[in-house]
């Protein structure tokens, strides 16, 4: 790992080959040689959509019936044959026209607009714990599922915690508004995929928002383009003490990376403010404002596509050229009805650990 050349650090020491300031140990990723490969030309295709030109059914994959009697059966299996749920294997069951929607649900992500709404499961018959297997065996036809946190954790419930966001208290198990972000940014391996269940949603607005990076790309590029280079170039964040006790609590990597000619993108706009501050180090002019400017347009209206999640449905996002948020929301009182939705990280390269 090299020194940071971005940022004067005035008080960095070498140590067992991360660096640190006089407050956060830094880790850097490998970074690429040479001056980074900046795109100047504006990107087409499905992924580039915006609200006004997605039809109301793009995106949509509605379950049919024979995909429905299928997950019957498979509960009815299931029931009979009980087994933890992270050791089903979608591979030991006949599920034809399941594997058909999913991989339909699979060309939407990589050729399509980059997310897909399957609509939906009957949760309304099911068990938590049986809406649970069949999503992890659906999920399995796209992508295989990983860890989400450093301690192994496979499947997340995305409920309100009860704390407010910060350091360590990551922004889904708030209620909190969150910022159009891609998941796991913050450390080494985000998922290619990432897949939301809802189980229950909020009494009041909890709206999600689906945002696609190469649309946004293509309106800096309309009015700034001066500032994409520096989002080429590394950024600071907090990693959220999703790591090792001894490791580094910051990482330093380029919000947009040229990854053989396709634009990757890891964001998250709470996390890198935090990673300055943890650091203690200011951003400089340019720095702050092509974050910034990034952000506002995000922000803009018209290149989101926004829906309420209902029970049963699933949201599929490509994490490495759509971004995702959701506003804050108001719970029901009553503890069961709570929202409730179950996550899942997907990613097909690398091993399952969350350090990949």
């Amino acid at each position: 790992m090299k020194l940071l050349d971005f940022v004067d650090f005035t008080t960095i020491i070498d140590f067992k080959g991360l660096w640190m300031t006089s407050s956060a140990m830094i880790l850097e990723e490998q970074a690429s040689h040479g001056k980074p490969q900046v795109r100047n030309t504006p990107f087409t295709g499905p992924i580039a959509w915006s609200r006004d030109s997605l039809n109301p059914e793009d995106g949509v994959i509605k379950l049919s019936r024979a995909c429905r009697t299928e997950l019957d059966r498979l509960v009815e299996t299931l029931r009979a044959n009980p087994l933890p749920t992270l050791l089903l294997e979608a591979d030991e069951f006949e599920l034809p026209a399941c594997r058909q929607i999913m991989s339909d649900a699979k060309q939407m992500l990589e050729a399509g607009p980059g997310f897909v709404i399957i609509d939906r499961l009957p949760v309304q018959t099911y068990t938590v714990e049986e809406a649970r297997a069949v999503y992890w065996l659906l999920s399995q036809l796209v992508a295989r599922p990983v860890s989400q946190s450093w301690d192994g954790k496979m499947i997340y419930d995305v409920r309100d915690s009860g704390r407010p966001p910060g350091n360590g208290v990551r922004p889904d198990i708030t209620n909190a508004e969150q910022n159009f972000h891609t998941d796991n940014s913050y450390n080494l391996y985000p998922p290619d995929y990432v897949a939301l269940l809802c189980l229950k949603p909020a009494m009041e607005g909890g709206v999600s928002s689906i945002v696609s990076f190469y649309t946004v790309y293509n309106e800096m590029l309309k009015r700034n383009p001066d500032l994409l280079p520096r989002l080429y170039r590394p950024y600071l964040f907090d990693r959220q003490r999703e790591h090792a006790p001894d490791d580094a609590t910051v990482i330093s990597h380029p919000l947009f990376q040229d990854v053989g000619g396709k634009l990757v993108c890891r964001l998250s706009h709470r996390h890198v403010v935090n990673g300055y501050a943890m650091a203690q180090i200011a951003m400089d002019d340019e720095t702050n404002e092509a974050l910034e400017v990034l952000e506002a347009i995000m922000r803009e209206p018209q290149w989101c596509r926004e829906f309420f999640f209902e029970p049963g449905q699933i949201q599929i996002v490509d994490n490495t050229r759509c971004g995702h948020r959701r506003t804050a929301f108001v719970d029901f009182p009553e503890q069961e009805r709570k929202r409730h939705l179950i996550r899942l990280w997907l990613r097909s390269e690398g091993r399952r650990f969350y350090n990949g």
